[in-house]
């Protein structure tokens, strides 16, 4: 991938938010982490990024050379979200899980207010199911 480039060629995944279907590019790798949506001009409203961690731990982010205002959920291994946080483009203040989380859900600023998510609502899809 090109320096400044934004990556859009990641394992995509399909999450759940009550009625609403989330088409969501998985950064799992610690660079896929790192650059995750910086560089990106534009994304789709349906479209977010999900971020997986090895080990639940409080999980910190920032916006450096990110162009689009997001929300970060953090979420909970059964899919639940911890907390939400509204994030500034091209920033660099800190935003935290309120506890050890091992996913963020990076969406649009507003997509999840404007349908009524919030602390406590629970997504579903493969990443959140548990293994049998």
């Amino acid at each position: 991938m090109a320096q400044g480039a934004p990556q859009t060629t990641l394992p995509r995944t399909s999450i759940t938010a009550g009625m609403y279907l989330i088409d969501a590019q998985v950064a799992m790798t610690p660079r896929e982490r790192e650059i995750g949506l910086m560089f990106r001009k534009d994304m789709p409203a349906q479209e977010g990024m999900l971020f997986i961690f090895e080990q639940p731990a409080t999980q910190c982010f920032w916006m450096k050379n990110t162009l689009l205002p997001l929300t970060a959920a953090f979420v909970a291994d059964d899919g639940t979200i911890v907390n939400l946080a509204d994030m500034k483009p091209m920033t660099e203040d800190s935003h935290c899980s309120a506890k050890p989380v091992r996913y963020v859900l990076e969406m649009n600023v507003g997509w999840f207010d404007k349908r009524g998510i919030k602390a406590g609502t629970k997504l579903t899809g493969r990443p959140f199911t548990p293994a049998k």
